[in-house]
C-alpha cells in the first residue's frame, strides 16, 4: 500500500499529466493539488468522473478556469479602476475582459486538442455584448466568447465553422437545417455559456469579493442561432417548495404574485418565520423603475430583502449591484447557532447568459429555476416587461397592442425600437412564444447534462470559497469549483510561475492588447501561430466589427467600432497593426480584409 505521501505525489503527478497542454502555454508548474467533495459520494480520484466527459477532460476544464482566475487577477489591473471616472474605469475593465477571455480561449484552444477526434466546443450564449443597468453604451461589447466561437481539431473546426456562417448569413438556413446537418455528420458538439468574468466593475474597482470566471459545458449545442445578449426575469427556489406547491393545485413560476410564493414557502416549513426568508434581487437606483414594485411586494409581507450588509453564513457579507449567478449557490435552507430556520432564495432578473447559467444549476442542485424574457429597456416595470416580447412585432396592430401593455403613449421610435428587441430575439432562437422558460426550453434534446467550472479571482460570499491567494513569490494558490450531477468538488491548485513576472505578464496578455499598449510590433519576430492568435483576438475584441464573407475570410469594418469602445487613437493603431501583418505576411493573413474607416 502506498504512503500518504505517495499517494499525493501520484495525484500531482496525473493532474500535471492530464492538463499539462495548459501549463505548458501559461509557462506554468503544478506543484500541489487538493480536491474536496462538497455534495455527492465522494470516490478515490481518477477512478470515475461526474460528468459525461472523460476524467482527463474534466481536469483540463478545472485547469482552464483555475488559469482563467489566476491570469485575470494577476494582470487584469485589479482595483486600478478605484476612483477613475467612468471613462478610465471603462478602460480598466475592458482590459481585465481581455485578459480573462484571452486566457480561457487559449486554454479551450489547447485543450480542444484532447477531444475526440469528431468533438468539437461551441459557445452559443457570452456575457459581454451590451451594457448592463446603470451603464453608458460604451461600458458594453466588452472583450468575450460570444456566439460561433468553436475549438476543435482543425478539420472539425473547419466543418462547424462553416455551417455557423451560413446560420449567420444565408437565409433560410436556420436552427433545424443547421441540426440535421450536425446530426447526419456524426460529429458531436458540446455547447458552452461563458462569462469569463463575473463582476467585472468589483474586479475594476479592487472589491475584495465576487469577481470569478464561470464556464458551463453540456453534451449537446444550445438553441441558439446567432449572437445574443438581453435580460431575463428569475425565480430560484427549493424544488421542494414548488413540489408541495403542486400538491396543492397551485403553479408557482416567475409570474406567480409574490403572495402565493410566500403561502408555498410557509406551507413547505411551517416553522420559517418571515424574517428568516432572505430574497437576494439586484438593488441600486438603476433598477428602481424594472423591480421596485417587487422590491416593495416582498417587504410589505415582511420578507428580508438582502442588502450589501447582510452577513452570509460564509461569514461574508453579500452585494446587490451586481452578480446573479454566484447566489443559486446559497439558495436552500439552513439552522443557525439558536436553532432558527433560515431561507434563501434569488428573486428578480439577470443578463440572459448568467441567467441560463443559473437556471442550468438548478436541477442539479435541487432546486427548480423559472425564467421570462424580459426587453433590454429599462422603462417598464417587470409586471408589464414579462408580456412585452409576447406580442407580434408584425401585426398590424403591434403599435396599439404595446400602448394597451404599457398604459402610457409611446415616444416616438419606442414601437420599432421594442419591435426589433423582440425580432432579434426571435431570430436568436430565443423561446418567446412561452409565459416562462427553464433550462429544458435551451436544448434539441430536452435532457441534457452540464459541468459548471467556476474559477474565483476573489472569495465567494454565497459558498464561502477563498480566490487567489499568494503563497510566496511566484507561487499562488488558486481554487475552482466544478459542479455536475453527480456531485460537487472544490479544488485547489497551487501554481508556480516559471517566469519572471514581467515575462509572466506577457505570456497572458493577448498579442493585439500588447501592441495597442506600444510593444513593437514591426521588430518582434513574427510565427505562423500569429495568424490564427490575431484572428481569435479580433473575435474577442471586437466581434461586432466583423464580417465573415466566406468561408476562409474575415473583413473588418472599422466603422461599425463606437469610439467609447475602441477610442480613435487606438482604432488607427489597431488598423495599422493589420495592414503591416497583412502586407508583410500576405500568405499568412490572407484570410484578412479591412474597410476604412468613416470620418467622424
Amino acid at each position: 500500500m502506498n504512503s500518504p505521501f505517495q499517494e499525493k505525489q501520484n495525484l500531482i503527478a496525473q493532474w500535471a499529466f492530464d492538463t499539462r497542454p495548459i501549463l505548458g502555454r501559461f509557462h506554468l508548474w503544478l506543484e500541489d493539488v487538493e480536491v474536496r467533495w462538497t455534495r455527492g459520494e465522494p470516490v478515490q480520484e481518477f477512478t470515475s468522473e461526474i460528468s459525461f466527459l472523460n476524467g482527463q477532460m474534466e481536469r483540463l476544464l478545472a485547469m482552464t478556469g483555475a488559469v482563467t482566475a489566476l491570469g485575470t487577477q494577476l494582470f487584469g489591473r485589479f482595483g486600478a479602476g478605484a476612483g477613475l471616472d467612468k471613462t478610465g474605469l471603462n478602460e480598466v475593465k475592458k482590459d481585465a475582459d481581455a485578459i480573462s477571455a484571452y486566457a480561457m480561449s487559449e486554454s479551450l484552444w489547447y485543450l480542444s486538442r484532447q477531444l475526440p477526434e469528431n468533438h468539437a466546443i461551441m459557445v452559443c450564449m457570452g456575457e459581454g455584448l451590451m451594457p448592463k443597468a446603470g451603464e453608458t453604451p460604451e461600458m458594453g461589447s466588452n472583450p468575450l466568447l460570444g456566439f460561433g466561437r468553436v475549438y476543435a481539431r482543425p478539420e472539425v473546426a473547419h466543418w462547424l465553422d462553416r455551417r455557423i456562417q451560413r446560420l449567420l448569413n444565408e437565409p433560410g438556413y436556420e436552427w433545424q437545417r443547421f441540426y440535421k446537418d450536425l446530426k447526419n455528420s456524426g460529429i458531436t458538439v458540446w455547447g458552452a455559456a461563458i462569462d469569463t468574468l463575473e463582476n467585472t466593475s468589483r474586479f475594476a474597482k479592487g472589491k475584495e469579493t465576487g469577481p470569478m470566471t464561470v464556464l458551463h459545458l453540456f453534451d449537446q449545442p444550445l438553441h441558439i442561432s446567432r449572437p445574443y445578449e438581453g435580460y431575463m426575469g428569475n425565480l430560484f427556489l427549493p424544488a421542494e417548495v414548488v413540489e408541495h406547491a403542486c400538491r396543492r393545485s397551485l403553479l408557482i413560476n416567475f409570474r406567480t404574485p409574490r403572495k402565493l410564493v410566500l403561502d408555498a414557502i410557509e406551507a413547505t416549513y411551517p416553522d420559517i418565520q418571515r424574517r428568516n426568508i432572505h430574497v437576494w434581487t439586484l438593488r441600486g437606483s438603476s433598477r428602481q423603475g424594472r423591480i421596485g414594485s417587487l422590491w416593495s411586494q416582498w417587504q410589505d409581507m415582511g420578507v428580508h430583502l438582502v442588502d450589501d450588509d447582510w452577513v452570509l453564513p460564509s461569514g461574508l457579507n453579500a452585494f446587490t449591484e451586481s452578480g446573479t449567478y454566484a447566489p443559486t449557490f446559497r439558495v436552500g435552507t439552513w439552522t443557525d447557532s439558536a436553532g432558527a430556520l433560515h431561507l434563501f432564495i434569488v428573486d428578480g432578473y439577470a443578463a440572459s447568459a448568467e441567467a441560463m447559467q443559473a437556471a442550468s444549476l438548478a436541477p442539479i442542485m435541487g432546486l427548480t429555476a423559472s425564467l421570462c424574457v424580459f426587453t433590454s429597456n429599462f422603462k417598464l416595470s417587470y409586471e408589464k416587461e414579462q408580456d412585452v416580447m409576447l406580442l407580434d412585432p408584425d401585426s398590424p396592430d403591434f403599435g396599439e397592442r404595446l400602448r394597451e401593455l404599457t398604459g402610457k403613449p409611446l415616444h416616438e421610435g419606442d414601437a420599432a425600437t421594442y419591435a426589433a428587441m423582440i425580432r432579434e430575439g426571435r431570430q436568436a432562437g430565443i423561446p418567446l412564444k412561452l409565459n416562462c422558460i427553464e433550462a429544458d426550453d435551451f436544448f434539441p434534446e430536452k435532457k441534457w447534462e452540464v459541468l459548471a467550472v467556476c474559477g474565483y479571482m476573489r472569495p465567494d460570499p454565497y459558498s464561502g470559497i477563498k480566490g487567489v491567494e499568494a503563497v510566496e513569490d511566484g507561487v499562488y494558490r488558486v481554487c475552482v469549483r466544478l459542479s455536475s450531477k453527480r456531485g460537487d468538488k472544490d479544488i485547489t491548485f497551487t501554481m508556480r510561475l516559471m517566469e519572471s513576472m514581467e515575462q509572466s505578464r506577457l505570456v497572458f496578455n493577448p498579442l493585439l492588447n500588447r501592441f495597442l499598449a506600444g510593444e513593437d510590433f514591426e521588430s518582434r519576430p513574427v510565427k505562423i501561430s500569429d495568424s490564427g492568435r490575431i484572428r481569435n483576438e479580433l473575435q474577442t475584441l471586437c466581434s461586432e466589427a466583423l464580417e465573415f464573407i466566406d468561408e476562409d475570410r474575415i473583413r473588418v469594418h472599422f466603422d461599425r467600432i463606437a469610439p467609447e469602445v475602441i477610442s480613435l487613437d487606438k482604432q488607427r493603431i489597431l488598423k495599422r497593426i493589420l495592414q503591416w501583418y497583412k502586407s508583410h505576411h500576405p500568405i499568412w493573413f490572407s484570410w484578412l480584409e479591412i474597410t476604412a474607416a468613416q470620418s467622424r
